[in-house]
């Protein structure tokens, strides 16, 4: 199954049809005389560009006042009334709230999976990372020294439910081991008092669940009560990836409660959201979302299927509430590269780019309690600010089995700030990657959707296993 139809835009330099416009007070100095007001200095100001901050309802043509690492303005022509020592030129570009992925690993040399906070997010234009789980309360320690204090990139975490975290566990991918293995290591209370020391940067309760990193199967119920034992007691939200899984889909994300988050929602695995054939998504689905759950993309090296994501959000509008990449070190290089990429990807699906923006801005930062921290241009924040282009293209974009869209436009970062303070932007190189992706998973009979070319994949790729 493939939608190669190109979704319709308008241009980026077009507001939004909601567009609203920050009334500001004159902040020039207006001289007695009648002459020409004394312009205030400023830090930055970013002109031109398309505005969307979606925590403020403004989607419009506006400019963007950066002084001491917090934003002073935001309105119309205000290098009429500003002298900054820089001026950043957005035009025909999107200026946003800096962009928060939810959903990554960066317990780097820690943990097997991790990657760099500032190399592989801040540089991609990802202000604020959530790491989901790396640590456990008997190692975050180590992920809050080591890693939240040093990082350019605001960081902060979910606590796993397990005490090691991940300091050892693997992908979740079919190998046996993991950190449910052993009901010793899932422990209620531990949890909760390393949450209740480190609320300042502990916003939430994670758990994997996937039957070969739970004793086969026979922890996981057990270990998601715990989980949402935690949650409830600390009242955070509890992050469940779900695949692979023993549980069944009315008990999640049947049994979550509003405001808990459901991550690697378009894998096609055993427990997928859509039937067999991607024609129906399941019914727990549906109302686990009308109580108030979200659900997250969280691709992964094997939770993003191109069937199963035209399935639920092309044909159903089953969009996500949240976009995260779960970046860690199987996917860096693809097949999520970045979020802007794993944001492409929405945009190919044909999800508006308002409701892109809000999904890696407003959405998340409200899903953690953060929203007058992260999230918005609101006056007096800090100034966490992305630009982006929405540039036309031709490639042959891959998900996690290597199956392919012919994608028409990227979403690329051209520029970040983190408190008002500049970084660089960095590209994933190659792009894409054709080495990228586990096609050899298509032989699996847990994978219960997939592409209807899908043995020609395999050809392409010289693997027979069928």
């Amino acid at each position: 199954m493939s939608t190669e139809k190109h979704q319709q835009q308008p241009p980026l330099d077009q507001e939004g049809s909601d567009a609203k416009r920050v009334k500001t007070d004159d902040v020039a100095v207006k001289p007695s005389d009648g002459s020409k007001p004394t312009k205030k200095t400023c830090d930055l100001v970013i002109h031109g560009g398309r505005v969307i901050d979606s925590y403020n309802g403004i989607d419009a043509k506006l400019d963007v006042v950066v002084t001491k690492g917090k934003v002073v303005e935001v309105s119309p022509n205000a290098l009429d009334r500003w002298n900054p020592s820089t001026k950043f030129d957005a035009t025909n570009k999107l200026v946003t709230p800096g962009l928060i992925d939810l959903h990554v690993h960066v317990y780097d040399a820690f943990t097997p999976i991790s990657v760099e906070a500032d190399k592989d997010c801040l540089a991609r234009g990802v202000t604020t990372v959530v790491d989901q789980g790396s640590a456990g309360a008997s190692t975050f320690a180590g992920l809050k020294k080591y890693i939240m204090k040093p990082s350019k990139t605001r960081v902060l975490a979910f606590l796993n439910i397990a005490l090691e975290g991940l300091a050892w566990a693997g992908m979740a991918g079919g190998a046996p081991g993991g950190e449910l293995d052993n009901m010793n290591q899932v422990v209620v209370q531990p949890a909760i008092d390393c949450i209740e020391a480190n609320r300042d940067v502990l916003c939430g309760v994670k758990i994997r669940l996937t039957a070969c990193i739970a004793d086969n199967g026979k922890n996981e119920k057990e270990a998601f009560a715990r989980a949402m034992k935690v949650a409830e007691a600390t009242k955070l939200p509890l992050m469940t990836h779900h695949s692979l899984s023993s549980v069944p889909l009315v008990d999640c994300p049947g049994a979550l409660r509003k405001g808990d988050l459901y991550t690697h929602t378009y894998h096609g695995w055993d427990t997928t959201i859509t039937d067999q054939e991607g024609l129906v998504l399941n019914n727990a689905c549906i109302t686990a979302r009308a109580k108030g759950v979200l659900f997250d993309v969280g691709h992964g090296a094997g939770a993003f299927n191109w069937t199963c994501a035209e399935a639920a959000c092309t044909k159903q509008k089953f969009f996500p509430d949240v976009i995260s990449t779960d970046l860690h070190k199987v996917n860096v290089n693809g097949p999520a590269y970045d979020l802007p990429t794993v944001m492409t990807k929405l945009l190919h699906l044909g999800m508006p780019i308002e409701d892109i923006i809000k999904s890696v801005t407003a959405t998340p930062a409200a899903a953690i309690s953060r929203s007058d921290e992260i999230g918005s241009l609101s006056v007096g924040i800090g100034a966490d600010i992305t630009v982006l282009t929405v540039e036309d293209c031709d490639i042959k974009l891959e998900d996690v089995h290597r199956q392919t869209r012919n994608v028409k436009r990227l979403i690329r970062p051209v520029a970040v700030w983190r408190d008002g303070e500049s970084f660089p932007i960095s590209r994933p190189t190659p792009f894409p990657n054709p080495a990228s992706g586990s096609p050899s998973d298509l032989c699996q009979p847990t994978l219960r959707v997939r592409d209807f070319n899908w043995k020609e994949i395999l050809k392409r790729n010289n693997i027979n296993c069928c």
